[in-house]
């Protein structure tokens, strides 16, 4: 399996680079983008309510283009892995907004 790994700042993060070509069709984001997004000073993070196996997050956090992203990640070993990311919804964006 093919794994992308980018270290930005203190972080570690990671994803499958098949997996990021699907996101990037589907939703429209890149996932280095996310990665911009995940380390917003304002980003709003929550755990993930609807993981199963795994304890996930979701981020909401501004990109370089100024979208309001959401991205779903999990820890692993250190690393931050990126398993989504798209733009926000309404409701994620009020509540994003809400602080």
């Amino acid at each position: 399996m093919t794994v992308c790994t980018l270290v930005h700042t203190i972080a570690v993060y990671e994803w499958d680079p098949a997996k990021a070509q699907r996101n990037l069709r589907k939703h429209g984001v890149d996932f280095a983008d996310a990665v911009v997004a995940l380390e917003d000073e304002l980003a709003l993070t929550m755990r993930d309510p609807s993981a199963e196996g795994e304890q996930r997050f979701v981020t909401m956090g501004t990109d370089a283009l100024g979208r309001l992203l959401a991205v779903v990640y999990a820890w692993r070993a250190e690393r931050i892995r990126i398993i989504s990311a798209r733009e926000a919804t309404g409701g994620e964006r009020r509540r994003y907004e809400a602080g």
